[in-house]
């Protein structure tokens, strides 16, 4: 369905009603996120989208409490498409847990390994996310200039580090988290969120820009006008190279920090050559037969890994059901570059497929579990099914939870084949392929896909194309 005039859904004790939005349509996340705060209270959870999905963006977020995002894959330009401008919901009932007690004593388990491992208890909850700057740096895979180089002069300068001392102003994190990894920020008279690392990553060096004020800022425009800062980085960074490498003259190169802010406004409300790029990287690039310089799997950018600094995250890359992000990849980078749970080679092909197929299966039901994957780096799949127990009255096991995965996963393939996807769209650029870094620690390396991607095929269970054979949809129970 879709509504004539701008509207907003409310949902209050299960009781739906549909309520006029023509006043707020227009505004942005922080105003209309705002207004909805003075009329249901803060307690109230809202999906808001601005300008961006508005205006069909095609990589327009929806934004959760002015700053969190769910930002791959344009949702926020399918509710722009409906005028629907925001959910809000807020009810009574309380979730029913089986076992109160096991829970907390499972739980009391789950933090005390969280703050024993070094990951979340020292680097991600004193210096965020963006602490992976300056390491991915040091690996040779921090993505520079639109991934012609794998390292950044400026890191130093767009680091967490810097963050911390610089621009600080508390830490926070999601409701109930210990890690406490997120942000809070303030840039003269304005505060917020992040950046996180994508975002300092896509706004920063891939984009070859190191004032790290300016940066904060345009995560700031990017979430108020509500657009995913990783697609907005990765097209910024196609259209800078147009200009470098005489395709098309799009009024930006790399480094014009300058003109930043203003590019992120025009994608936002579609002016000028921001018309052209709120269509993403693909569809921009192959406007000018410049595909090459799109860095994307299946219309989707790259996250803040180069995975000629990590194979694992190259067949990833390449095999995530949603492109090339990092979270549906299966985040090998955790054991290739950050030894977690274990260190195992970054530069080895053979032997990755399987690591990660299993990866992928394990963020399949972490996501469905809605818990998040940085306390995977501590708390392992036994604990997880120890604590869905407590709380359901089912008893689960590490490998029921790792099954439930690999089904998940397995679906998002068949969703994907119904939409003509197979082996060709499990492709990486051709200058992750065959173009190797000249220099740093990862120099001479290239992507060996094909290598990955059969012996990932035949530990899936899936034929040379790609496609699922019919014994392992009836074995994860989805065959007819």
């Amino acid at each position: 369905g879709k509504s004539k005039t701008p509207v907003y859904i409310e949902i209050l004790n299960g009781k739906i009603e549909i309520k006029d939005a023509a006043s707020l349509w227009g505004k942005g996340v922080e105003e209309t996120t705002e207004f909805i705060y003075r009329e249901y209270g803060k307690a109230v959870g809202n999906l808001v989208i601005g300008p961006a999905g508005e205006n069909l963006v095609k990589f327009a977020s929806i934004m959760n409490d002015k700053h969190r995002a769910f930002g791959r894959g344009g949702v926020g330009a399918v509710m722009g498409s409906k005028k629907l401008k925001a959910i809000i919901a807020r009810g009574r009932e309380k979730i029913k847990i089986y076992d109160r007690e096991r829970l907390k004593a499972v739980v009391y388990e789950a933090n005390k390994v969280i703050k024993g491992n070094p990951i979340t208890s020292k680097a991600l909850p004193q210096f965020g996310t963006a602490v992976l700057v300056n390491v991915m740096n040091e690996f040779g895979m921090l993505p520079t200039r639109n991934f012609r180089e794998g390292q950044f002069e400026g890191a130093d300068d767009i680091s967490g580090e810097a963050i911390a001392h610089e621009y600080l102003v508390r830490k926070t994190g999601c409701w109930g988290c210990i890690i406490q990894c997120s942000r809070l920020t303030k840039v003269e008279n304005r505060e917020g969120e992040g950046p996180e690392y994508e975002t300092v990553w896509s706004l920063g060096a891939n984009l070859g820009i190191s004032d790290l004020k300016e940066i904060i800022i345009a995560n700031y425009y990017a979430n108020d006008l509500g657009m995913d800062t990783i697609t907005l980085g990765g097209t910024l960074a196609a259209a800078m190279e147009l200009t470098d490498k005489g395709i098309k003259d799009t009024g930006i190169t790399f480094g014009e920090v300058d003109k930043l802010l203003k590019y992120v406004e025009d994608i936002a409300y579609r002016r000028g050559i921001g018309d052209e790029l709120a269509e993403g990287v693909y569809e921009f690039t192959k406007k000018y037969n410049a595909e090459e310089y799109a860095m994307h799997v299946k219309g989707s950018t790259f996250a803040a890994y180069d995975p000629r600094g990590a194979q694992g995250m190259g067949l990833g890359y390449a095999t995530s059901p949603r492109g090339a992000c990092h979270l549906k990849a299966g985040y090998s980078v955790g054991q290739e570059v950050l030894g977690a749970p274990k260190r195992i080679d970054r530069f080895v092909a053979t032997g990755k497929g399987s690591i990660v197929a299993r990866a992928q299966n394990v963020s399949a039901y972490l996501d469905s579990l809605t818990v998040c994957q940085f306390a995977s780096f501590a708390v392992s799949e036994f604990l997880w099914a120890r604590i869905l127990s407590a709380i359901t009255g089912i008893e689960f096991e590490g490998e029921d939870l790792v099954y439930i995965g690999e089904r998940i996963f397995n679906l998002e393939r068949l969703f994907n084949m119904r939409e003509g996807f197979d082996r060709k769209q499990d492709r990486l650029p051709e200058r992750l392929l065959k173009e190797p870094f000249k220099s740093g620690p990862s120099a001479g390396k290239v992507v060996e896909l094909d290598k990955m991607l059969d012996e990932y095929y035949e530990y899936r269970g899936w034929d040379k194309n790609g496609k699922p054979y019919d014994w392992k949809l009836k074995e994860l129970g989805l065959l007819k």
